[in-house]
């Protein structure tokens, strides 16, 4: 190979990303379905510049200038830093003359390469703290925000932290600085509503081997909100029938479309549709479990660049705003779903089996440009049926040598207690009965598969060994940590190694 030919090939390599990144939208598709929203002013950082999205300085300098205007109505804290040393703020707005608050939970920017989650969530802020039409809400609201929970991904648009960890991956496990920082502010403000704003790529993979030359899906937005068994009924009931119904009728006066959240997955080397989700690795379930209303929104962004950029502000800023309302108008619904939610302890769904039907979707077609209707196999979370279930227990007790778990648990806003002395107890315990780690790695970890069995024992556990009631606000999501075959389980992730035969460190204490 000339030296000339080495030059040339090495520009291509080099260039691969870069081309990976462009914009796979045509006008046509712009133009016809997504043209940009004329009504979002050019307030925010990313919005006063012709190129590129809001960088941390540009972030901190906005949100200090909000302060600077509104110093009663607004705070900025600290919650901790990413991998390379860059505070995560957090803002808090609310009216400090009147009380009695539902505390609402909203994020943007977990995954770096959604930018409009970010700018939306800024452009939020200004309307609350700057619009009369606005400000209202702070009266019985108190609002947290972090706008940009991924710092190092958001500076280099990349969707993994410096670790190369999906934060969104990551709620159970917890290995990330910045998922300690945002469990623990999470946990801290103790939220009743739970918001987390994200941005989904319109053009898988999957979906250029679909129709004559590929589709594009049609939704402005998808709402992904749990079906997780364990989240009681009355909350995913009225987390569905009230906020996300009333989002709907938002986008509907808007003009914009909108689904429930699907993916495509491989089955059996067909492709077919996962819509909904139950596991708790992501913050749509994570947050659900804590008995709060939850929802991940997720916005048609992803590898857009700037194309229709004000128009998925806009949408951001109509599901937030949305949210907020309805928040104010339903302030003791919320508080009696959530005292309902919190003396309910069924029984607890370790695993279950989503409902499996063909349906129809309406997509794009990139050979006419015309909308289609796409048949396809739906793998549906929010209809999941139980598989393996158990009894709830009195509490959870846990050997004293396992302070790594207890401290994730503490994360999770999880109550626990220690025995101040010897105590001979009769519990159910842990044996593994099968056990399958297949080597492959991921999000770093050695995921486990394994199958129980539970024996009786009369145990005599010593002081300092962790006692843990399921009698807290955050039983749904104790229960999915410390069942051992939950999907998203500390045995599951590999935090607790075990392997065949073994007895966990964990045991049952029936009621």
């Amino acid at each position: 190979m000339t030296k000339r030919s080495y030059i040339v090939l090495t520009l291509i390599l080099c260039s691969l990303p870069v081309l990976a990144q462009l914009n796979p939208q045509s006008k046509k598709v712009t133009e016809r379905y997504f043209p940009d929203a004329d009504s979002i002013e050019e307030i925010t950082p990313a919005l006063q510049k012709k190129r590129g999205f809001t960088n941390y300085d540009e972030l901190i300098n906005f949100i200090t200038q909000l302060q600077v205007k509104h110093p009663k109505l607004i705070s900025i804290s600290y919650i901790g830093e990413s991998q390379k040393g860059k505070k995560i703020p957090l803002v808090r707005l609310t009216n400090p003359d009147k009380t009695d608050k539902t505390r609402v939970w909203m994020q943007g920017g977990l995954h770096g390469n959604e930018p409009a989650s970010t700018e939306g969530v800024l452009y939020l802020l200004y309307q609350l703290l700057s619009n009369p039409k606005y400000t209202y809400l702070l009266d019985t609201i108190d609002l947290a925000v972090v706008p940009m929970a991924n710092i190092d991904g958001y500076e280099k648009q990349s969707r993994y932290a410096a670790n190369g960890l999906d934060l969104n991956r990551d709620q159970t496990k917890i290995m990330a600085p910045e998922t300690v920082a945002l469990k623990q502010a999470f946990s801290n403000f103790n939220p009743e509503v739970g918001v987390d704003f994200h941005e989904y790529n319109a053009y898988r993979r999957d979906f250029a081997k679909m129709g004559r030359f590929g589709i594009t899906t049609l939704y402005d937005i998808m709402f992904l909100y749990t079906g997780n068994l364990n989240v009681p009924e009355n909350m995913r009931r009225f987390t569905n029938t009230v906020f996300v119904n009333n989002a709907r009728k938002a986008l509907d006066t808007n003009g914009l479309r909108y689904h429930d959240y699907m993916t495509t997955g491989d089955y059996m080397g067909d492709t077919e549709f996962n819509l909904g989700s139950i596991h708790a690795r992501s913050s749509a379930t994570s947050y659900a479990l804590t008995n709060a209303v939850s929802t991940l929104i997720e916005v048609r962004g992803v590898n857009l660049g700037r194309t229709s950029f004000k128009r998925r502000i806009a949408t951001t800023f109509i599901i937030g705003l949305s949210y907020l309302e309805t928040a104010y108008h339903n302030q003791n619904e919320i508080k009696e779903e959530i005292a309902q939610a919190e003396k309910t302890q069924p029984k607890i769904t370790v695993t279950s089996v989503r409902k499996e039907y063909k349906d129809t979707i309406q997509v794009i077609d990139l050979d006419t440009y015309e909308t289609m209707a796409l048949d396809v196999t739906i793998h549906d979370a929010l209809q999941s049926s139980p598989k393996l279930v158990r009894s709830m227990p009195l509490a959870y007790i846990i050997s004293a040598d396992q302070e790594a778990l207890i401290e994730k648990l503490h994360l999770l806003g999880i109550t626990t207690e220690t025995l101040s002395e010897p105590k001979e107890l009769t519990v159910e315990v842990y044996q593994i009965t099968a056990y399958d780690n297949k080597g492959e790695l991921y999000e770093k970890m050695n995921r486990q598969t394994v199958e129980t069995q539970l024996e009786t024992k009369t145990m005599t556990f010593p002081a300092g060994t962790y006692f843990i009631t399921t009698n807290q606000k955050n039983t749904p999501l104790l229960c999915e940590v410390l069942e051992p075959e939950a999907p998203n389980s500390f045995v599951n992730f590999g935090v607790l190694k075990t392997d065949l035969n073994n007895e966990l460190p964990i045991y049952r204490l029936s009621k």
